[in-house]
């Protein structure tokens, strides 16, 4: 699952989406339903697309975003979010699961499309209380939701990021209703939409998919707190060479990293992943 506190400002997400009924949620038309397949539809070029620099200064600024230090060439910042002159920029979208404060928006909008339990109650991420899980379940549903979050990357490409940053692709892992092709089928379908509009898209975590790279049409890698899983950050560095960017929340992991991995970008956060004005701030890069 995704290791960081995921803090969006509710502020940010109001102010994109006119009370969560505007464009930063909205059902932007997007791939046909009939054209999302587990993981066998051919992909848009993606070396038409540009990667991110490779072992370049990087930055997390999921909580807010702020004059980016210095030395900070990639950047990822929320799809509500504006990105930075100058900079290669992420653009974080929540593919699997519903973000904070959007959760009314989903069960009004698209209740069909929130899991639910035994009860038709629907089902809340034990980690993350305040995030729906998405039910990717059945093709239907599947094509549903990722013309939804399509309308989304369409939104980050006309704001003129250049990368998606698809979230909580592991969702599938923690509940058995799901297959892993159930996961490879919607972020596949992301992934061609992105390079049809010539951004590139990272893997999220998740290295049970590593081995699956060929279906999924993923370009680079964002991993969390990759330290704390003995040979984890080996695994996506094999799979993704220099194009891995590595966050970690606590300094003894990211001074590991930081010896261990000098070919890929690093960076320390604090979990809020808060703007220099919190007393939580805490940014360092290796």
């Amino acid at each position: 699952m995704s290791r960081m506190t995921r803090t969006t400002p509710l502020s940010l997400v109001l102010a994109a989406s006119s009370a969560l009924g505007g464009a930063a949620c909205s059902d932007s038309p997007s791939t046909p339903a009939d054209s999302l397949t587990d993981g066998t539809s051919p992909a848009a070029d993606p070396n038409s697309v540009a990667l991110p620099p490779a072992n370049a200064g990087f930055d997390y600024q999921l909580g807010g975003g702020y004059s980016p230090p210095g030395d900070v060439r990639v950047l990822s910042r929320d799809r509500t979010d504006t990105p930075a002159p100058g900079l290669y920029n992420l653009c974080y979208v929540n593919g699997f699961q519903t973000q904070p404060g959007e959760r009314s928006w989903w069960e009004t909008n698209h209740p069909a499309l929130i899991l639910r339990d035994a009860s038709g109650r629907p089902v809340i991420d034990p980690d993350w209380p305040d995030e729906d899980i998405l039910d990717i379940s059945t093709a239907d549903k599947r094509s549903q939701i990722a013309a939804i979050v399509n309308g989304w990357i369409d939104g980050c490409a006309t704001a003129g990021f250049q990368a998606i940053e698809v979230d909580n692709l592991d969702t599938y892992t923690r509940f058995s209703v799901f297959k892993d092709s159930d996961a490879v089928a919607v972020v596949r379908a992301l992934a061609d939409h992105a390079h049809a509009r010539g951004l590139a898209i990272g893997q999220k975590n998740t290295s049970e998919l590593l081995s699956r790279r060929a279906d999924t049409a993923l370009d680079f890698a964002i991993v969390e707190e990759c330290s704390k899983t003995k040979g984890e950050c080996q695994q996506f560095i094999a799979a993704y060479g220099t194009q891995v960017y590595i966050i970690e929340y606590d300094r003894a992991g990211f001074q590991a990293d930081c010896k261990a991995f000098p070919q890929v970008s690093i960076v320390l956060r604090d979990r809020e992943v808060s703007p220099p004005t919190s007393s939580s701030y805490v940014r360092d890069a290796c």
